[in-house]
């Protein structure tokens, strides 16, 4: 055959027309969904037919070698027969590849004779015999014969390609090599698709083939040979059920060979290679039959249990019985003649099969398999038929006759093939119960190693087809009750490796099948957890806070504390030791470590299923009478995730956990962004509703087994029973819930008084249809029977009573019987399981029946009747499930199981996260302490890259669920783990300063433990990683954030990110206290030398510095740094300025309760760039008792302020307690540093201004505690104190109005401006304050207005020592300083501003008017309160020593005093009172001598202009004057006051100026009439005389000089000419007046020069 037809071969593409339609065909189509995971033929590139022949020559050569003496064959060599028929040519049919003819078996019919004396022969040839008639040879010559003529493999009829094969398989003392040849023949046609499903008759040949390699005889000559030929079989089945043929095997043929499987496995003789080798070939072929479970649903249909109805006529059919002892006993090798053993592979699991050969002899045995192949192959002769049945009865043969049949069947015409259908559901079903079997505890026919070879195979079939089996009610009955009865016990085991499989297989079987186990999931996990959570508290730590770990559980809910082993004084109950209870599953127990891990692992698998918590959490925690197994398996993980668990456990126990526990975390988080599925799941509010109820029902039955009656209190006082007084409600709570105590419910009951309680829980039990026992059974199932009889009766009157209601049963006659019949089966039960009864003392049937003679109305009870009572008792006794303590007792309880599962809720699978917010919120707290713990006491990188998802993980979920409390822990924790967030800051005291060049770094004791410590590193990443973002979801948490803040930045690590918007509060940054020791490591001169070197070092001790840090110090520092750098703390704040008010608020809270409440008295000093005074040397204290800086205080007012102005919403929510913290500072402002009440100033200043539209604070409240500061205090806060006034004043409005109204404005800036550093600041504010329009002014400040200009006026004194120093140099006299060649460095600004507060203070003139208007006060009252203040400042300031404020001072009075606005008002009182309470002080005042000898040139120049003011002043109101009577003193004190300046002594300028100015006003006097001789006017004469009797004194010839003898003289002839003068004089008295200051200021020239 060319290569291209050995290609084409191997493509199997058929050449021929396919045979005749089977009722296989739509199984046998390759393209069949349970042929896409089959093998493939593999392709060869030898001619196929060459292959086969040989194969069948090396066969018969093998056949030949093992003959008893050589012979040569020429047939066997050249194939065919001696016979001259047989050298004809094989019939067309065969040579078309058609099927052989019926009845023709795989020979031809000319050769039967051959194939009949296949039992004479035997495997060996005989003495005397030709080797060419051997039946064997024959049927392989035969088959080389037809396939000479053969061009296509693959229409070669395939039961003829087989049968001589077969025949070697089945032909008992076979040659075990020439057994593993034909064996291996046959692989390779599977292999190589020889026989494919195009071949004729190919479900035929595959039956064939499994009917014959399931019966396979062989003769071995050791037991490793016998062993190949088990492994190639092994192999063969496993290529049927996997390659193309295997899905059209029938149940019958699956059946044999998973029986014949398993028959290996089971046989403890055979080598453990072969048993491992079977067991892995079981393993494969279970994996093919359940995937094929898989498909077969397909090709059913979509309907639901369409292939259970298809298949349910043949379930009860196939059976597969598990090897029995006499089946896994060794038996005895029979052995032949020539010294060799047999083996028969016998079909030892069926029941039809018998798995133990009689001892015979050689001949029986061959004779009785020679007439069964002659049978099958149809040439059986009379005589050796009935021989042969003759044999049979004597011997028991290895080839059962279910197998003869087999081949029969095979070898029959091809119909009887066709109604054989390919396997499905029955046989798998069967299979699956078989392995099921094979687990039960209590069979001692099964060995342990036979229960973990079971398992294993179990195990595949749930990993490939679980949720398939789950599906078929065949399939899930055995799943649901045997697999799970037997799994749960095995559980128990103390064999390790029985319970390593059975907790694997539970897993898998949980984890594919849950869905329709519901309770025994349940049960199976309360065990695991019982088992894995010990009562053990957390050992501590050092370095480790217990809070951290808090919220681990330290026991599980559903753990029961363990009976005492005294027996019931009832004797109701069977008791045993404790570890028997164990193992039959009643206990927890303590487990092994290995135990422990494996059970671990099994919560591990589960785990790694996305929902298995959650549907935990759906099925049985939102379920009143289910436990809670997720909150227990949460709280187990937890605890065994801590380090410690490996005292009880295992080193891979912890890790294990926590995986576990991270996973659950990673599957919630992973389902955040899912889209919520509602549909077909339980409302999750209604769930929310179920668990606040099982929390109120678990409490309430909780007090009830200790005090019923305070338990029904709790029960109604939360709405689970309507009255505790209504037996129908009582009654169904009690009968619905299962939590109440058995024995409490009991004696409840029997109680005296609850009859009606009792009546009802009975009618709710119905007992209609059974039988007396069963009813008592059913009754004492819900409660256990007291121990008084007094209290049994009553139970048994009621029982009998409901009894009788539901119905009456034709045994019992009445009430009366029942209840004798009630009490006799309750005697019978406790004599039959007394222990303390004998067994030859319990009552018999007979016994029984006579002790109810009579008792049923008179008459006897029917015997079958009380048969049947008696048998119930004695093999199941009455008692709670609870009490029981025996097999009989797990059982029963099991049943009971069982029947609950058909009542209960099917499990919801909950492939959705509308449940994940509750789970979590219950769930979180062991979690995070389990997270903090590992983290705090980890030590690998791996680890700590988990915990630190995990926290992630938790921080998403719980600010996507909003549950506050579970951020606010993990906030608390990582915080705590960070170090940083003391409620102590740390100490700065010894802090030190390095700089580099234009850097600077802060080493710190904080920052170096910071940077050392890798732990607390990562927490501090962690911590700001889950902060960021989640700002507005932070409660109590903030707090523990703060204190962070707080440490950091007095520690120089981060700023204060808030005050970045210089806008907002424009203040420089908060000045932090001054480090300890400035170290420079700029590159500096080499200073050499051992003196250089001694004198630094004594330098340094002398000065008792701290010693300069380390590198590695240094080097912390950085580390530090960097890492808060890494945190990104600036975006936690550009976060929190935007969050929504009602979040600010709990921020604002937790800052004010950082406020310490105690300030220290320890003076440090700061470092700020405001400071007044550099800081002490080396960081010296500073003597005296000052309170301490806290730049944290300032830290936290300035955050909240900030917050508080943000916006108009922030400002009315946060405003009223940030302001009740600032007036706390600065009304306690004594026990603070100066810089904290000076920004605490600033900032009640700012929101102020800011909510001024609210009542939070007022101005005169604010102004008047400022006011109340001591003065030095307010001395060293005036910056941000006037900057917190010019907020106020700047703009005008309502603020600056009723700032400036109060008398405490006045009084803070009078304060202020008298400290020479803060007058500018202070002048600054009040010039702010008078600008704008409308005025600020009015009546309440003009006072206080005039008063403050009239200081800052009255401090421009400083500049008069410069002036007259000018003077002094320039030697000549000036009225005024110098032009600005020259600064004054004594001047600070206050002559400016003393100039500036005189012209402003002149100007308010202008308000004088309408504040008049305004005050509605008389003119003199007025003229007081707003007049004379300016006077007043004016003439204060017209002796000023500085020359240029006096004299600007003078010239603004006298612009005032001679304005018009002073004629405006007639009233004399007011201008009269210019010259008592304004000129005449100002005068008096510069007759100081001290007044005039602070500048003696400038004053003597003010004090002629003030003369010259006096008579301009009383000349301009002289008219008015005239009308007042005091006119004459007045003038008279004018004079008086002329005389003191004439005599003070001044020198020519007074001399010149006094007399030139009385002249003035004497001449205007007389020319105006009011001063004239008597004789003119003789009433005028008062006048006269006084006048010139004051001037006489000390101007004696100025009456002569001005003329005034001769008028005097010449009045009375002159008044015409008088009258004339008087016009005139007016003018000549301002031309004198001008001539008299000409003259003065001529002097004061002279006198200067000289």
């Amino acid at each position: 055959m060319s290569s291209k037809d050995a290609r084409s071969f191997t493509n199997m593409e058929p050449r021929g027309a396919m045979p005749e339609p089977l009722s296989l065909d739509l199984r046998l189509h390759p393209q069949s969904s349970r042929m896409q995971y089959r093998s493939r033929p593999v392709s060869v590139t030898v001619d196929p037919v060459s292959l086969v022949i040989s194969e069948c020559i090396a066969i018969t050569s093998t056949i030949q070698k093992h003959a008893r003496s050589s012979h040569s064959s020429v047939s066997a060599i050249l194939g065919g027969a001696p016979n001259p028929v047989l050298l004809m040519p094989p019939s067309p049919s065969l040579r078309s590849g058609s099927r052989a003819p019926s009845g023709a078996g795989a020979t031809g019919g000319d050769d039967l004779g051959d194939v009949g004396v296949v039992n004479r022969w035997g495997l060996r040839g005989k003495k005397g015999k030709s080797m060419q008639d051997h039946p064997l040879i024959v049927g392989f010559g035969r088959l080389r014969q037809e396939l000479a003529s053969c061009r296509d493999i693959q229409k070669f009829d395939a039961v003829s390609l087989l049968a001589p094969f077969l025949q070697i398989i089945q032909s008992k003392g076979t040659a075990a090599p020439i057994t593993v040849l034909t064996l291996r023949a046959l692989r390779k046609f599977l292999a190589y698709g020889f026989i494919c499903p195009q071949s004729p008759r190919f479900a035929l040949a595959m039956q064939s083939l499994s009917s014959a390699i399931t019966h396979c005889q062989f003769d071995i000559s050791d037991s490793a040979e016998g062993e190949v030929v088990l492994l190639m079989i092994l192999h063969l089945m496993e290529d049927m059920l996997s390659g193309p043929g295997g899905d059209i095997l029938s149940d019958e043929s699956v059946c044999d060979m998973m029986g014949r499987g398993l028959t290996i496995c089971s046989r403890s003789r055979f080598s453990e290679v072969l048993r491992r080798t079977a067991e892995a070939s079981m393993v494969r072929m279970c994996q093919i039959i359940f995937e094929d479970l898989k498909h077969l649903e397909v090709e059913a249909g979509d309907e639901d249990y369409a292939l259970d109805r298809q298949t349910n006529a043949d379930m009860d059919n196939i059976k597969i019985e598990p090897p029995t002892t006499a089946a896994l006993a060794e038996p005895e090798e029979p052995h032949n003649d020539e010294g060799g053993s047999e083996l028969a592979l016998e079909n030892a699991p069926r029941a039809s099969t018998s798995s133990k050969e009689s001892s015979t002899t050689r001949d029986a045995v061959q004779e009785s398999a020679g007439h069964a192949l002659a049978k099958a192959t149809g040439n059986v002769e009379p005589g050796e038929d009935r021989e042969h049945g003759e044999a049979r009865k004597s011997v028991e043969t290895s080839i059962s006759e279910k197998s003869a049949a087999s081949v029969s069947s095979d070898t029959d015409s091809s119909g009887s093939i066709d109604v054989l259908k390919p396997y499905s559901l029955p046989s798998i079903r069967e299979l699956f119960r078989v392995l099921v079997s094979f687990l039960d505890p209590h069979d001692p026919q099964q060995p342990d190693t036979m229960r973990v070879m079971a398992l294993r195979i179990i195990h595949v079939a749930l990993e490939v087809a679980g949720p398939s089996i789950a599906k078929h009610p065949s399939l899930a009955m055995i799943a649901e009750d045997r697999l799970c009865c037997h799994l749960f016990q095995l559980a128990r085991s103390d064999n390790m490796a029985i319970l390593q499989e059975a907790l694997i297989v539970a897993g898998t079987l949980l984890a594919t099948c849950r869905g329709v186990l519901k309770l025994q999931q349940e049960l199976f996990l309360s065990y695991l957890v019982s088992c894995l959570h010990p009562f053990v508290d957390i050992p501590r730590e050092a370095g480790i806070d217990p809070s951290l770990y808090s919220g681990i559980p330290q026991g599980p809910k559903v753990a029961k504390p363990p009976k005492t082993q005294a027996a019931p004084s009832s004797g109701r109950s069977t008791p045993v030791p404790v570890k028997d209870r164990q193992k039959l599953g009643l206990e927890g127990g303590t487990r092994k470590p290995d135990a422990r891990q494996a059970m671990v692992e099994t919560i591990g698998v589960l785990s790694r299923m996305p929902t298995f918590i959650a549907e935990l959490f759906v099925n049985y925690d939102c379920d009143e009478d289910r436990a809670d197994l997720c909150e227990d398996m949460i709280g187990l993980l937890s605890r065994n995730a801590l380090p410690d668990s490996i005292t009880w456990s295992t080193a891979s126990v912890p890790p294990l956990c926590l995986d576990a526990l991270l996973r659950y975390i990673q599957f919630i988080a992973e389902r955040l962004d899912d889209e919520p599925l509602h549909e077909a799941y339980p409302d999750p509010d209604r769930l929310r509703e179920q668990r606040s109820m099982k929390k109120i029902i678990v409490k309430g039955t909780s007090k009830f087994n200790t005090s019923p009656k305070a338990g029904l209190g709790y029960l109604e006082a939360h709405g689970i029973v309507d009255k505790a007084s209504n037996p129908e409600s009582v009654a169904k709570f009690l009968k619905r819930t299962s939590r109440v105590s058995k024995k409490v419910l009991g004696e409840f009951l029997s109680k005296k008084g609850n009859e009606a309680i009792l009546s009802e829980f009975l009618s709710l039990i119905d007992f209609r249809g059974k039988r007396v026992d069963e009813a008592l059974r059913i009754m004492l199932e819900t409660f256990r029977l007291p121990g008084e009889s007094p209290l049994i009766e009553r139970i048994i009157i009621e029982f009998t009573e409901q009894y009788f209601k539901d119905w009456t049963p034709e045994e019992v006659a009445d009430k009366d019987s029942l209840y004798v019949l009630t009490y006799a089966v309750i005697m019978l039960n406790t004599d039959q399981h007394n222990p303390n009864v004998k067994n030859e003392s319990r009552m018999k049937p007979e016994d029984f029946a006579r002790n109810l003679k009579g008792t049923n109305n008179g008459k006897n009870y029917d015997p079958p009747y009380l048969q049947a009572i008696y048998d119930s008792i004695k093999t199941n006794e009455i008692i709670l499930p609870d009490e029981h303590d025996n097999k009989h007792a797990f059982d029963y309880a099991w049943r009971e199981l069982m029947i609950k599962t058909e009542m209960a809720d099917p499990l919801v699978i909950c492939n959705t996260n509308i449940y994940d917010a509750d789970m979590f919120a219950s769930t979180w707290k062991p979690i995070v302490a389990t997270l903090s713990y590992v983290f705090m006491s980890a030590t690998d990188d791996a680890v700590f890259t988990r915990i630190v998802t995990g926290f992630d993980e938790c921080a998403r979920i719980a600010a996507r669920y909003k549950i506050h409390d579970a951020l606010d822990h993990i906030i608390y924790c990582l915080s705590l783990m960070t170090n940083l967030g003391t409620e102590v800051l740390a100490n700065t005291m010894l802090n030190i300063e390095v700089q580099v060049n234009d850097n600077s770094v802060m080493v710190s004791e904080l920052a170096v433990k910071l940077g050392k410590d890798m732990r607390a590193q990562l927490a501090t990443l962690v911590l700001f990683r889950v902060l960021i973002g989640n700002e507005n979801m932070l409660r109590k948490s903030w707090q523990y954030i703060i204190r962070i803040w707080l440490n950091l930045f007095v520690n120089s690590l981060i700023p204060p990110f808030f005050s970045t918007d210089a806008n907002l509060l424009n203040l420089p940054p908060i000045p932090l206290q001054s480090p300890a020791q400035v170290i420079d490591k700029g590159p500096k001169a080499q200073e050499g030398g051992f003196f250089s070197a001694f004198t630094s070092y004594i330098t340094s001790y002398a000065a008792d510095d701290p010693p300069e840090p380390s590198d590695e110090e240094l080097e912390s520092t950085l580390t530090a740094a960097d890492c808060i750098n890494s945190c990104h703390i600036g975006d936690v704040f550009a976060n929190v300025s935007s969050l929504p008010v009602e979040d600010l608020e709990l921020l604002v809270v937790e800052l004010l309760d950082q406020i310490p409440e105690d300030q220290g008295q320890t003076f440090i000093t700061v470092r700020a760039d405001n400071m007044p005074n550099p800081p002490p040397a080396n960081g010296h204290k500073q003597p005296g008792n000052h309170p301490a800086y806290d730049p944290s205080l300032v830290y936290i007012l300035e955050f909240c302020t900030v917050m508080a102005l943000r916006d108009a919403e922030t400002i009315q929510a946060l405003s009223k307690p940030i302001v009740g913290a600032l007036q706390q500072v600065l009304r306690d402002s004594k026990n603070y540093h100066s810089l904290v009440v000076s920004r605490a100033t600033f900032y009640n200043f700012k929101i102020l201004q800011a909510s001024y539209d609210h009542d939070f604070v007022r101005p005169p409240v604010l102004l008047h505690t400022i006011s109340s500061f001591p003065k030095d205090t307010l001395h060293k806060t005036f910056k941000l104190v006037l900057q917190g006034l010019r907020l106020c004043v700047a703009e005008p409005g309502p603020l600056r109005n009723e700032t400036m109204t109060s008398p405490d404005f006045w009084a803070i800036l009078r304060t202020i401006a008298g400290h020479e550093e803060a007058a500018a600041e202070a002048f600054e504010v009040l010039e702010v304050s008078l600008q704008g329009s409308p005025s600020a002014i009015i009546a309440d400040n003009y006072e206080a207005a005039i008063t403050l200009l009239n200081d800052f006026a009255t401090a421009a004194q400083i500049g008069a020592a410069f002036e007259q120093r000018v003077d002094r140099r320039g030697g000549s006299r000036r009225t005024k300083p110098p032009a600005k060649q020259e600064k004054n460095p004594d001047d600070t600004g206050a002559v400016s501003r003393g100039v500036n507060a005189t012209n402003i203070i002149y100007n308010m003139t202008s308000r004088i008017p309408p504040l008049m208007a305004q005050s509605h006060l008389e003119s003199s009252e007025a003229w007081s309160a707003y007049w004379l203040p300016i006077f007043t400042a004016l003439t204060t300031q017209c002796t000023n020593p500085c020359r240029e404020v006096r004299q600007l001072a003078f010239n603004s009075l006298q612009r005032s005093l001679l304005s018009k606005e002073e004629l405006a008002c007639a009233d004399h009182q007011e201008w009269t009172a210019i010259f008592d309470k304004v000129l005449f002080p100002l005068i008096l005042r510069l007759l100081k001598p001290e007044v005039f000898s602070v500048d003696r040139e400038g004053m003597g120049e003010t004090r002629v202009q003030a003369a010259s003011l006096l008579c301009k002043v009383y000349l301009q109101h002289l008219i008015l004057l005239t009308g007042w009577d005091g006119m004459l003193d007045l003038w008279l004190r004018i004079i008086d006051i002329m005389d003191r300046l004439m005599n003070s002594g001044q020198g020519d300028s007074l001399e010149e100026a006094v007399p030139e100015n009385l002249k003035n006003v004497l001449l205007f006097m007389s020319s105006s009439g009011y001063l004239v001789p008597p004789s003119q006017e003789p009433e005028k004469e008062k006048m006269w005389k006084e006048t010139w009797k004051r001037i006489d004194r000390f101007l004696p010839e100025l009456k002569k000089d001005v003329g005034f003898d001769e008028i005097e003289q010449q009045a009375s002839a002159k008044q015409s000419v008088e009258g004339k003068k008087s016009g005139d004089g007016k003018q000549g008295v301002e031309e004198g007046s001008e001539r008299g200051e000409e003259a003065v200021g001529k002097k004061s020239r002279e006198e200067g020069d000289a």
